[in-house]
C-alpha cells in the first residue's frame, strides 16, 4: 500500500496536550485524518478544522489505512490495541499501527506479534520534546520495529518531528525512550535545586540562566522549563503523572536486567512526592515546587 497525501486515511487517537498539534501537522500534510478522543468536547477544534470523529478505536482502524496512537498509560494501550474490538482486531491487512506512548518494551513486543498475525504493521515510536516539540513539528521520534514499515510511515513522522530514528526490533523503541526520561528525571533535579540554590543566594534567575544555559550546564530542561519555573508557570507539557508513570516502567525494565538506578529512583520518589501534594496534573516542572 502506497502511503501518500489525497488517497491515505490516516487515523490519530489521544488528541491531548501533544497529540492535536500531531494530528495538525499530518492534515497539514495533505492527510485526510480521523480522530478520536477520550473527551470528544476536547477535540472539537480539530473537528471543526476538518478532521472526522469515531466513536472508538476500533472504527478508526476499520476506516484507516494508518493508525496512530498517543494515550496515557500501558494499560490503555493494551487495551485499544488488544482488546475486544480493539485495533488489532478492526484494522485492515496491510495497515501500519503506531504507537507512540510511552509505554512497556515488553508490550510493544506484544502488539507487534499480534499485528503480524494479522498481516499488519506495528512499530512503537514514542516521542520526546513535549508540547514545544510538538507544536513546532520538532519531535524527537524513537522507533522499534522492521525497516519495511520504517520505511513506509517515516515520511509521517518526518511531518511531526526532525530526528527519526529507528533503533531496532520491536520495543526498541520504547527501550531508548526509557533512556531518555532516565537522563531527564536526574537532570530535572539538578536544574530545580539549581535554581532553588540560586534564589536563596539573592541572585537574578534570569541573569543565572543567561550565564549557564550555553555552558556546560546547559539542557532542554534547562532552556525551556527553567523560564517556566522563574515565571511560576507549571501548565503542563508533559504531565507529572505520566512521568511517574514512565520512570515506573523504566525501573522495572532495569530490574528485569539486573540493574540499579538509584538517581532514578529518587527522582520518582520527589516527583511521587508532590504528586501527592496536588501537583500530579501539572507540568514536570513542577518539581521545583518540593523546594519552594
Amino acid at each position: 500500500m502506497a502511503i501518500q497525501p489525497g488517497t491515505t486515511k490516516v487515523g490519530f487517537i489521544g488528541t491531548g496536550v501533544m497529540g492535536s498539534s500531531m494530528a495538525k501537522h499530518l492534515m497539514g500534510g495533505g492527510y485526510e485524518v480521523h480522530i478520536y478522543n477520550r473527551t470528544k468536547a476536547k477535540a472539537q477544534h480539530l473537528l471543526d478544522a476538518g478532521m472526522i470523529w469515531h466513536d472508538t478505536p476500533g472504527e478508526i482502524a476499520a476506516a484507516c489505512d494508518v493508525v496512530f496512537t498517543i494515550v496515557g498509560y500501558p494499560s490503555d494501550v493494551e487495551a485499544i490495541y488488544l482488546g475486544e474490538s480493539g485495533i488489532v482486531q478492526s484494522a485492515k491487512t496491510g495497515a501500519y499501527l503506531i504507537d507512540m506512548t510511552t509505554s512497556s518494551p515488553a508490550l510493544a513486543g506484544r502488539i507487534h506479534e499480534a499485528a503480524a498475525a494479522k498481516g499488519q504493521f506495528a512499530l512503537d515510536a514514542p516521542v520526546s520534546g513535549g508540547d514545544i516539540g510538538a507544536r513546532n513539528a520538532a519531535l524527537s521520534i524513537m522507533v522499534g520495529g522492521d525497516q519495511q514499515a520504517f520505511a513506509a510511515i517515516e515520511p509521517l513522522f518526518a511531518l511531526m518531528g526532525n530526528n527519526i530514528v529507528l533503533q531496532g526490533g520491536p520495543g526498541a523503541g520504547q527501550h531508548t525512550k526509557m533512556v531518555n526520561q532516565i537522563a531527564i528525571a536526574s537532570g530535572m533535579v539538578g536544574v530545580c535545586e539549581a535554581l532553588i540554590y540560586a534564589k536563596n543566594a539573592g541572585l537574578d534567575l534570569n541573569n543565572v540562566l543567561l550565564s549557564i544555559e550555553s555552558g556546560a550546564a546547559g539542557s532542554w530542561s534547562l532552556s525551556n522549563l527553567a523560564p517556566r519555573m522563574i515565571a511560576g508557570n507549571f501548565e503542563p507539557g508533559f504531565y507529572v503523572k505520566h512521568f511517574i508513570k514512565d520512570m515506573g516502567i523504566a525501573l522495572d525494565s532495569a530490574a528485569e536486567m539486573g540493574i540499579d538506578l538509584p538517581g532514578l529512583s529518587l527522582a520518582k520518589e520527589l516527583y511521587e512526592r508532590i504528586a501527592e501534594a496536588g501537583l500530579a496534573e501539572k507540568g514536570t516542572h513542577a518539581l521545583y515546587m518540593a523546594w519552594d
